[in-house]
């Protein structure tokens, strides 16, 4: 049975007074992120339920792409089972009243990729760099402006360097003309006072929309997002079940949930949410939401979230063990665009005799 019982919903946040506006925007990444975690797997049925069912809750901003963005599906990133253009179709024509967003890095992706998705009827396009290379987005920002699309900047892996630091980055991406500029914890490594003093410094640097983008490797997304709030975000991402790269990401029912027991309006359903949750997301990886070994080494390394999966593959290639590696990415700071070196990094514990020991239990296989 729903979560709903098949009655009424009561759509406003509990202590919210009918009518009363959201606290923020949520964009639910569960079709982007998430395709890390299926190994850019998605087929156009799993967009459409998934698509029609978070619409229906009212969540209002849906991302569909490549786990790496567009032009993500190659050799380097993970082929996709189906074009991301079919894929934005259909969320596309699925959807009744949420706006389908896509990420978009450049290097990975080309203008003719935006252009392309902007005919297709997308209307957010999150321009996406590393933490400290916003200048680079700067003509992609503007092609979004110019294609009449709103420009998001992310800013990733932003527990890399300090606050002030990433305001500056923020600062930059504000200039280029992005209508918010978000802090994306990529690999799951802020505290909440992390957080906390990043989102602080970006906000007091800006003067359009900041947004949090959270993973929960240390089991502290929704913390984090709610921290963020408290010092003012206007968008909190989420995905469903926190389908998404690493261990995962802020769990939208679970963000929408807490924030109806907290009096915080969202304007979404959350008990639609938390069938979406259950009946079309759950099913596509019944697992999701377990922190394993692995994932929590991310956030404790300090690494990127996308490359776990790779990392398990390279270890029971050259028979390593993961957590080796991911500490040793983590030693390096090597960030997202630089898959390429686990296999380097694979190779060189292989050829120092840095084996799986009885008590690291079984290398790369999952846990």
């Amino acid at each position: 049975m729903s979560a709903s019982g098949g009655g009424a919903h009561v759509t406003t946040a509990a202590g919210a007074p009918p009518g009363t506006a959201p606290r923020f925007r949520l964009t639910d990444s569960t079709l982007r992120d998430g395709s890390h975690a299926v190994s850019h797997q998605f087929t156009t049925d799993q967009v459409r339920t998934v698509v029609a069912a978070l619409d229906a809750a009212g969540v209002p901003v849906i991302e569909v792409t490549h786990g790496d963005g567009m032009g993500g599906s190659s050799f380097n990133y993970g082929f996709s089972h189906t074009p991301e253009t079919e894929l934005l179709k259909v969320a596309v024509d699925t959807a009744t009243a949420a706006r389908i967003a896509v990420l978009f890095v450049p290097g990975i992706g080309v203008k003719d990729d935006l252009r392309e998705a902007a005919d297709l009827g997308v209307s957010v396009a999150r321009i996406a760099t590393h933490c400290t290379e916003a200048d680079i987005a700067e003509q992609h920002v503007a092609l979004a402006r110019d294609l009449g699309m709103e420009a998001v900047g992310f800013l990733m892996m932003a527990h890399m360097i300090e606050p002030a630091a990433l305001a500056e980055q923020a600062r930059l991406m504000a200039s280029y003309g992005a209508d918010c500029v978000y802090v994306v914890d990529s690999a799951g490594a802020m505290t909440i006072d992390d957080a906390r003093r990043r989102v602080a410094a970006v906000r007091a640097a800006v003067d359009v929309d900041v947004g949090i983008h959270a993973h929960n490797n240390l089991s502290l997304a929704v913390a984090n997002s709610l921290a963020a709030l408290d010092e003012g975000v206007d968008q909190i991402d989420g995905c469903t079940t926190g389908l998404g790269a690493g261990a995962g990401n802020c769990p939208t029912e679970v963000l929408v949930a807490t924030c109806a027991k907290s009096g915080i309006e969202t304007g979404i359903d959350p008990f639609a949410m938390m069938d979406a949750a259950q009946d079309a997301v759950r099913p596509i990886r019944p697992d999701q939401g377990v922190i394993d070994r692995d994932g929590l080494l991310l956030g404790y390394a300090g690494v990127y979230g996308s490359f776990l999966l790779h990392a398990k593959r390279a270890a029971q290639r050259y028979g390593v063990d993961t957590k080796d590696i991911l500490l040793e990415l983590g030693r390096r700071g090597m960030v997202g665009g630089q898959e390429d070196m686990i296999i380097d990094v694979a190779v060189q514990l292989a050829r120092s005799g840095a084996a799986p020991s009885a008590t690291r239990g079984r290398g790369g296989h999952a846990s």
